[in-house]
């Protein structure tokens, strides 16, 4: 069970990744990577398909995470996505509290976390 999360976790993440710098990828790591990531498809069935050793699908799709993480440590674009949809379930919340309690203390609380996804722009 607990590998499966991790598994899930790893999808999502990658998942997220290429969504920021897929682009940034070639034609070919791009096909590749999506075919493994989205696709489902096999390192056997991608190899067998593109003419090339299940090694060397195997080898792309690492050479493409790290890429992609090393983007991410340069840019941080995805942990600035997070913590903004954090930001946002915050006010959410808040704005779901408010409504029942009408507390003004929360309108204060409200717009310091809007200031803080503004910053992170």
């Amino acid at each position: 069970m607990i590998s499966q999360v991790i598994a899930m976790e790893r999808i999502v993440r990658q998942g997220l990744l290429y969504d920021f710098y897929g682009v940034l990828l070639t034609e070919h790591q791009r096909k590749i990577y999506e075919d493994v990531v989205f696709n489902d498809l096999s390192i056997s069935e991608i190899a067998r398909e593109e003419g090339i050793s299940r090694q060397g699908v195997h080898d792309l799709v690492r050479r493409c995470d790290k890429i992609l993480e090393s983007y991410e440590a340069r840019l941080g674009l995805v942990e600035k996505f997070e913590k903004t949809k954090e930001s946002v379930r915050d006010i959410h919340q808040m704005i779901q509290e408010y409504q029942r309690s009408q507390d003004q203390s929360l309108i204060e609380k409200i717009e310091a976390a809007a200031v803080k996804i503004l910053e992170l722009s």
